[in-house]
């Protein structure tokens, strides 16, 4: 495994985990923090996808 795939990985753990942990503290809901903490993460895959085309145009 390449130390980028290692990163990624690790990092997309920390995310999930971050956003599990305060989705969970602001609602009380095991449920409704998981749906947030694997929602989240391929709403903002979609949007960094459509900044970087914008950035892309404006260069």
């Amino acid at each position: 495994m390449s130390r980028d795939l290692a990163k990624t990985g690790t990092y997309l753990m920390l995310h999930l985990t971050i956003g599990f942990t305060v989705a969970y503290l602001l609602t009380g809901s095991v449920a409704v923090a998981g749906g947030i903490a694997l929602i989240e993460p391929m709403v903002n895959a979609v949007a960094f996808f459509f900044h970087e085309k914008a950035w892309a145009a404006a260069a």
